[in-house]
């Protein structure tokens, strides 16, 4: 074994192997993989290796895709084949429309992608599938390219390929410990001898988080015993002729696929049990759990009444084994959070499926800095200091539960909640609030209009669509108050703190003490990386001049980590978090200034508190500090206030209020009214694909001001011209919204795709945000948009279709 490497992944199988192979494709051959056994020695070896093409969005389904490249290569090695069935097809079954609804949006997405599904109705599922009956059925999902492979032969030719390229696996050879320098170089200790690394990638499947521990950290992952059995052989299958597609029954909580002439059946029973809690023995390995077949009785019972043949045919075997899972499904690939060269690819519970473009993505990732896609889906930084493995546990539980029922839009599954809370979650909740989650976050969704209000989840617009009306009403009208909790709020303090903003900003820094600013952040790409609002607040006798840098919820750890992996050693600043300490309110409408002024002392007229302005105050007794901006397009206030005094301040606010009609909305009507004045959300519209010329961001962009982060990329891509504009279309339908990944067409060839859609309230349109091809970006353009199967009639129209000249919030 060799006692140093550019990169070392820890453990053996499908990601290690995939992650390793990646790498020597994008030119790193210094580069090595560690495994205590056997390679496929944990989760890979007893997986059914089911490989679809199916995801729920487009980064899922492109690195799926991948996959299925990969491993048809492979397949066609004609040194090293591997067992790959491919194309036998797959159905994902559905008995309601709202399914059916989301299979249509879904193939659209995929249409985007390259990839192919087609929504088929209950009779062609059975003629396609000869051993299921359509009783109870509407129809499903046709994936053409779907089947399965042979999970030990793929891993074995991945580090096959590896090793020809310069790579070095070794087998049988513990990890014991993992120190990390000054440098951000580490030493990985193994029972064979230390290996010096300057990169660390966690690939340990369900030991992940021994691996994590070495590290100093906790991954949200949680393990769950999975059962499948082998059947005899079926001779329905042999007369059929033809080898059988695979089957996703959401009905009945299984999955089904043809193994020789038999089937092999897995089950997602409501009565699961999660595994490894409270440690996993040294010597698990190749090993299963004990079977427990009385566990899936009622899977049974389904799957029995789906498919009759069953009840004929004997069992051959059964495997029980642990298997994966994140708090939202989705495993995490990329950096490691608040960790510097350290890397994981975990949490695969579909590994052998889309392992191949994980490796991928992540090879991408480590030696380039970005990936192809924008891989936030994934990214390990989405989750927070929240994200214990014992809620993960407890969504693991859930989403098994739900194994093939996907999210519909708004909804927010109850597992685990509430996590995160403010003061004032209860308040609002006997007000009526309805909440979702961000970043584990309670956050106001809508306000329910009676105590026994319920929404009926589905794709198109429902009943809170006129409850967001009333609200979105009020803040246009009169005056209106929410709470957004978990925004993301980092303070800087220091000589360089403008300094360090000024190099890793695009745009202008605000530096007027007072002053409010919005700016972007690049990477070395000269792609989007984060959205910030930059406030400067003087000095008082809360303290001395600081930076106030404020972002999305979501982007709380992977904000930190491009702040302060741009800090240099001779540099006189301190950053700390404030995220959790306080909480905002946003006062919104034509009477803010009206309820602002009757709460807090002070001159908060338009000519002593102007637009983009910052000033610390008290609202009634609480501290709080003032930012002159606005989200909703309308006359508005944030209102930071620490957690101890956000009743108090919330009370004051009411009070005032009450003159003026002030109610409460939720961030529903926010999303609503965004669109309608072309602001646009992170990680929806603001993508690291994109450049911020290709996102319409170019007045936050100032190549002349020097030398920034991605600026010399920046101005290469500008060069090149636009791959993609973003545009603003409305929609000819008052049936649906726009979803994310929805295709944009013209004559029925794809040019776009919508990130953003909602109704505008205000503007009385079907708006969404689409990246298209340039020579569709001019206003006026007509195209279609998929819309849960059919073409709509769209155009592109000019961005922010309500008070254009922000007239209104300057107010």
């Amino acid at each position: 074994m060799r006692d140093q490497a550019r990169v070392v992944v820890i453990g053996g199988g499908i990601a290690g192997c995939a992650t390793l192979y990646h790498l020597t494709q994008e030119g790193w051959t210094d580069v090595m993989l560690i495994e205590r056994d056997e390679l496929t020695s944990g989760t890979t070896w007893h997986s059914a290796a089911q490989v679809t093409n199916f995801g729920m969005t487009q980064t899922m389904v492109g690195l799926k895709s991948r996959s299925i490249a990969l491993y048809q290569e492979l397949r066609d090695d004609p040194d090293y084949p591997v067992g790959y069935n491919y194309g036998d097809g797959g159905i994902r079954l559905a008995n309601t429309e709202a399914q059916m609804d989301g299979y249509r949006h879904f193939a659209s997405m995929a249409a985007g992608m390259g990839v192919t599904f087609e929504v088929i109705d209950a009779r062609e599922c059975a003629r396609r599938h000869p051993l299921i009956t359509t009783e109870n059925l509407l129809g499903g999902l046709w994936d053409p390219t779907d089947g399965h492979i042979d999970p030990a032969q793929l891993c074995q030719a991945l580090a096959r390929r590896a090793r020809l390229a310069g790579a070095e696996v070794n087998r049988h050879t513990p990890v014991t410990g993992l120190t990390q320098h000054p440098d951000h170089s580490w030493t990985v200790h193994t029972e064979k001898g230390d290996v010096r690394a300057e990169i660390v990638v966690n690939a340990g499947g369900y030991r992940c988080n021994e691996i994590g521990a070495m590290m100093g950290v906790s991954h949200p992952v949680a393990s769950m015993e999975h059962q499948y059995f082998l059947t005899e052989d079926i001779p329905a299958i042999a007369e059929a002729g033809h080898r059988m597609p695979l089957l996703r029954c959401p009905i009945s909580d299984y999955y089904c696929r043809q193994e020789k002439g038999g089937l092999l059946l897995g089950f997602y029973e409501q009565d699961c049990r999660s595994w490894g809690m409270d440690g996993i023995d040294p010597k698990f390995s190749n090993d299963l759990c004990p079977d427990d077949l009385d566990r899936v009785t009622d899977v049974l019972d389904g799957a029995f009444a789906r498919m009759p043949v069953l009840m004929e045919a004997g069992i051959r075997e059964v495997v029980n084994g642990p298997i994966t899972y994140t708090i939202d499904g989705a495993p995490l690939v990329g950096p490691i959070p608040g960790k510097r060269n350290a890397y994981c690819i975990i949490g695969l519970r579909a590994g052998l499926g889309e392992g191949g473009g994980h490796g991928w993505l992540l090879a991408q990732q480590i030696v380039h800095g970005e990936a192809q896609y924008d891989t936030w889906v994934i990214d390990p930084r989405r989750f927070a200091g929240h994200a214990t493995v014992e809620l993960t546990a407890l969504k693991a539980i859930e989403d098994y539960q739900n194994e093939f029922r996907f999210h519909f839009p708004h909804e927010h599954r109850p597992a685990g909640r509430p996590m995160k809370t403010t003061p004032l979650t209860p308040v609002l909740a006997a007000e009526g609030a309805v909440f979702g989650t961000v970043n584990g976050w309670e956050r106001i969704d809508y306000i329910r209009p009676t105590p026994d209000f319920t929404e009926t989840l589905g794709f198109g617009f429902n009943e809170v669509h006129d409850v967001v009306a009333e609200e979105v009403t009020a803040v246009a009208t009169a005056v209106g108050l929410t709470e957004v909790s978990g925004f993301n709020r980092v303070e800087l303090t220091g000589a360089d703190m403008h300094r360090v903003l000024d190099r890793i900003v695009c745009g202008t820094v605000p530096r007027r003490p007072g002053r409010v600013g919005l700016c972007y952040l690049l990477n070395h790409q000269g792609t989007l990386k984060a959205e910030a609002t930059i406030a400067n607040i003087p000095p008082s006798p809360r303290g001395g001049a600081r930076i106030w840098y404020g972002s999305a919820a979501a982007s709380e750890y992977h904000d930190m980590d491009w702040l302060t992996a741009h800090l240099r050693g001779d540099e006189d600043v301190t950053i700390r978090s404030l995220t959790n300490a306080q909480t905002t309110l946003v006062l919104a409408g034509p009477k803010a200034r009206d309820v602002l002024s009757l709460a807090s002392r002070g001159d908060w007229s338009r000519a002593a508190f102007p637009w983009l302005s910052v000033r610390e105050a008290y609202v009634g007794i609480a501290p709080a500090t003032v930012l002159g901006v606005s989200f909703s397009g309308e006359l508005a206030y944030e209102i930071h206030v620490p957690n101890e005094s956000l009743h108090a301040a919330y009370a004051a606010l009411r009070r005032a209020g009450e003159a003026h009609g002030l109610r409460l909305f939720g961030s529903r009507a926010v999303d609503s009214m965004r669109l309608e004045k072309g602001f646009l959300h992170w990680k929806a519209d603001i993508l690291t694909e994109f450049d911020p010329f290709e996102t319409g961001l170019d007045r936050f962009v100032k190549l002349d001001k020097g030398d920034f982060v991605g600026r010399e990329a920046l101005m290469t891509r500008q060069d090149a011209g636009p791959t993609r504009k973003l545009v603003t279309l409305t929609i000819n339908t008052r049936d649906a919204p726009a979803h994310p990944g929805a295709s944009v067409r013209i004559g029925g060839r794809i040019v776009g795709t919508v990130t953003s859609g909602d109704w505008g309230h205000r503007t009385g349109l079907n708006l969404a945000y689409a990246f298209v091809d340039p020579a569709v970006a001019p206003e006026g353009s007509d195209v279609t948009v998929d819309i849960l199967g059919d073409p709509i009639s769209a155009r592109v129209i000019p961005p922010a279709p309500y008070d254009p000249d922000h007239k209104r919030m300057r107010a």
